[in-house]
């Protein structure tokens, strides 16, 4: 039996409840992040009904404790703190409030007497299925079940407790439509958000339910035009219907509620024209109606809501220019209208809008210069114009941009490459900037007048610069990135640049750089002792980062989560290759193809742990390919194309997952299409039991990839065309939809979902999962599965696991992520590795697989993880 709805995956994947971008999650309700203001609202009526008394004095009622053994005899798991044996007192049980009969004005109950009024249990692994004896608890005040297991419908008395006032379900499994009829004439907070739930959106709650203050049914599978009902709700502060497949528009009800604070409808599916009636929401603070099918012009309505605060509108098909509302608003805080048809100029009144932190315009069609007057708007740190028909230069007025500290301006057609740099030096916060696709066949400054000292991230790509590296990037040293890919530099890459404390991703690839690779390359600390962090900061905008010319760029949300690399392939480089290299454990890509490197390849290569592509096709290199290689454990692309090497190509590890491209235009012999080992000195020490069992396991394999591959091919249509009839990207030449830039305060659980059957196993937390690997320790590194590496574990109740952590978290492994859960969790077939569960939480990706090994000479067990590539 599996436990979880699999078609959910996506969306579980993507878990948020109202809100997408994760710079802003205090955005209300007092700066309080949305699970404060949640967190308060309870706490608040909690202590609005909890009367002094001593709960162990009082017993429960008969009518209570029958129903509460109802609810646990339905659930599968138990409930701790809940003993039936040593206590038949249910006021004493974990997660049970009581009132006494008599504070509740009931009479006709003896004086000890109490009815239960809270069942709080959220985050308890609790798997099973709510029972409909549950509406008994007719006096229950609070019920809170959030973050547990449970599936099913849900109860038809749950939505006819006359008391109720809080009823929080989210993040469960349960399914279903909710009830037709719905009496809840108490309830102030309702919590549905996170599950499998059909239909269409209940908007008759508020019928009987006008005292609703926060409704949220995000991330869900209502369906269907969006129908009158909600402007009953007369009280409603926070509306959050995101992550549906909600179509039509939104209905003229919603515009009289006048309280509303939050309206959240992101990720639908949602067309025509947004109303100018949207300007009667005169409490309104935050808007997101991003990621819907929203067209025509942004209504000028805006000018009346004095608390509006974030407005995203990014990824629909708007045109026209930004309203004069918006573009005067002093409240505004965050505007990201990226990835729409918007034209004309970019004109903000900046003297106005003093509350500005974050401006994301790009992708859109807005032209002429860049505006002047941005350094006006005082508060303005985050700023993203890329991808639109700007042009002309930087203005001379952003050297006084005190505040900015992110700038991409990449694909905007601006020049005067020395005046852009002379003018951002003097923005002493700028730590980021992003001007790919500019400036094009400029000289690359090298004043030493130039001074950033605070940068850390510097992407100049795509310019066809000319000129070599300038020395005052020497004085950079917080630099983390640094991309001068795709340009015509010459002359010596510097020694220098092995001083950098924080530099982990270099791009200096397709120029035209001679000499050997500098020495001080294999002493970057960042790629020597790089921890690992599972909280790290996001940036507003994502970056974008390919290969390639023909590949599409992969998305990156956050800088700390790209690939440590060196990327120097396609330059005039000599010399040979450094054993030193093999000092840099952390490092994941190392591309040194179309150079002209000679000497052997070093067999300290193997010490570089983390390695998940090394590519040295296309040079001079020559004697035979180590054998130590088959260490590297994630190694997913590997080549030595066209060089001089000769000798057997290296068996097991990795390289039985290898094409045979990998190796052609040498004289090498053995396995992928190479002519057989003649001399037998060239063959390994290896006894022949192990040589054949080798032949026999990769025979074994080339028939499991062969029927897997056309399992996954099958089950991949069928994923394709399910996708298409979600709703995927329509204008291939726009922007992606993004729908992965998600609040981390909203996004996913430190649970651990599992997909067998949960009578034989308990549920695991991601503590457990981290201890289980030691912390991702590489001494417990047993594969790699191509978007990330794979750790050998041994859970809890003594089970052998593999588990896949994912590599980042740009847009690629978010696909990667989804297609393996939601193919992989269906797949039954003897070739394939079984995906046992999955856990989710903030940029964290993690697969769990089962642990089949095999040994291979002497190397540890490893496993090998079909990839799937959604591109």
């Amino acid at each position: 039996m599996r436990y979880l709805v699999l078609s959910k995956v996506a969306k579980d994947v993507l878990a948020i409840q109202c809100s997408t971008v994760a710079s802003e999650s205090a955005f209300s309700t007092g700066g309080r992040t949305l699970d404060q203001f949640r967190s308060s609202l309870l706490q608040t009526t909690a202590e609005a009904h909890v009367l002094h008394c001593q709960t162990q004095n009082l017993s429960c009622s008969e009518i209570d404790f029958k129903a509460l053994q109802d609810f646990m005899n339905g659930l599968q798991s138990p409930i701790p703190g809940w003993d039936t044996n040593s206590s038949s007192n249910c006021c004493n049980w974990s997660g049970v409030t009581c009132n006494s009969s008599s504070s509740l004005g009931l009479i006709n109950y003896p004086p000890t007497s109490a009815r239960v009024t809270m069942l709080q249990l959220p985050e308890k692994r609790l798997t099973g299925k709510l029972v409909d004896s549950l509406g008994n608890l007719d006096e229950l005040i609070i019920f809170n079940l959030s973050r547990n297991f449970l599936k099913d419908s849900l109860p038809f008395s749950l939505f006819h407790l006359p008391k109720l006032e809080v009823l929080d379900l989210s993040g469960n499994d349960f399914t279903g439509s909710i009830p037709q009829t719905i009496n809840l004439p108490s309830m102030t907070f309702l919590d549905i958000s996170s599950n499998n739930l059909n239909g269409s959106v209940p908007t008759h709650i508020c019928e009987n339910s006008t005292r609703i203050r926060v409704i949220r049914m995000a991330v869900n599978y209502f369906a269907g035009d969006l129908l009158p009902g909600l402007g009953s709700c007369t009280s409603l502060e926070h509306l959050c219907l995101g992550m549906n497949n909600l179509t039509g528009g939104i209905t003229q009800d919603i515009f009289g509620l006048q309280k509303l604070k939050l309206l959240g409808l992101q990720d639908n599916k949602l067309s025509g024209q947004l109303s100018a009636e949207i300007g009667e929401l005169l409490s309104l603070e935050r808007l997101d109606i991003s990621s819907n099918k929203f067209s025509g012009t942004i209504p000028d309505a805006f000018n009346n809501l004095a608390n509006f605060t974030y407005f995203l509108g990014h990824s629909n098909n708007f045109i026209g220019e930004i309203p004069f509302s918006l573009a005067n608003s002093p409240s505004l805080k965050l505007l990201n209208l990226r990835n729409n048809s918007l034209d004309g100029a970019i004109q903000l009144n900046c003297s106005a809008m003093i509350s500005l932190d974050s401006l994301n315009l790009g992708s859109n069609k807005f032209k002429g210069p860049l505006p002047d007057d941005l350094p006006s708007c005082m508060n303005l740190k985050n700023i993203n114009l890329a991808r639109n028909n700007l042009s002309g230069e930087i203005p001379e007025t952003f050297k006084n941009f005190g505040s900015l500290s992110y700038l991409s301006l990449s694909n905007t057609s601006i020049h005067n490459l020395s005046s852009a740099l002379q003018i951002l030096q003097q923005c002493k916060n700028l730590t980021t900037l992003v001007l790919t696709f500019n400036f094009h066949d400029e000289l690359l400054p090298a004043h030493s007048s130039l001074h950033f000292e605070h940068l850390k991230v510097l992407i100049i790509a795509s310019c066809r610069l000319t000129g070599s590296i300038p020395p005052w990037l020497r004085d950079s040293r917080n630099l983390q990135l640094l991309d001068l890919s795709w340009n015509r530099l010459s002359g010596n890459i510097p020694l220098w640049f092995g001083d950098f404390q924080d530099l982990f991703y270099l791009d200096l690839s397709n120029n035209s750089f001679v000499g050997e690779i500098p020495k001080n390359f294999t002493l970057l600390p960042s790629l020597i002792n790089r921890s690992i962090s599972l909280v790290q900061q996001s940036p507003d905008f994502p970056f974008y980062m390919k290969r390639n010319e023909s590949e599409k760029a992969l998305q990156y949300n956050q800088v700390l989560s790209l690939p440590p690399t060196l990327d120097l392939n396609h330059n005039l480089l000599t010399g040979s290759i450094w054993a030193e290299f093999g000092n840099l454990k952390k490092l994941h890509v190392l591309d040194l193809k179309y150079n002209n490197l000679s000497g052997p390849i070093p067999s300290e290569l193997s010490l570089m742990t983390s390695l998940e592509m090394l590519d040295l096709s296309h040079n001079d290199l020559s004697g035979t390919i180590p054998s130590s290689l088959v260490n590297l454990s994630f190694l997913s692309k590997f080549s030595v194309a066209y060089n001089n090497l000769s000798g057997q190509i290296p068996v097991g590890g990795q390289f039985l997952t290898f094409p045979n491209s990998s190796f052609e235009g040498n004289d090498l012999c053995g396995d992928h299409g190479a002519p057989l080992c003649a001399n037998p000195n060239q063959v390994p020490s290896d006894t022949p039991m192990k040589s054949r069992r080798n032949k026999d396991i990769i025979i074994g394999m080339a028939v499991g990839i062969v029927f897997g591959t056309a399992f996954l091919l099958g089950l991949m249509f069928m994923i394709v065309l399910w996708a298409y009839r979600r709703g995927g990207e329509v204008d291939t030449e726009k922007e992606g939809v993004d729908t992965i830039d998600k609040d981390l305060e909203e996004l996913g659980s430190m649970s651990v979902v599992l997909f067998q059957n949960k009578e034989n196993y308990k549920e695991l937390s991601l503590e457990e999962l981290l201890k289980s690997t030691n912390n991702f320790d590489q001494a417990n590194i047993v594969g790699c599965g191509g978007f990330g590496l794979v750790y050998k574990a041994t859970l809890p109740d003594g089970r052998k696991v593999a588990i896949k952590r994912l590599s980042g978290d740009c847009g690629q492994v978010e696909r990667e992520f989804r297609a393996e859960v939601e193919t992989l969790s269906r797949a039954q077939h003897p070739n394939l590795v079984h995906l046992q569960g999955y856990c989710m939480f903030k940029t964290d990706r993690l697969l769990i697989y089962s642990y089949m090994g095999f040994t291979l000479s002497k190397q540890p067990q490893t496993v090998t993880i079909v990839n799937i590539d959604r591109k």
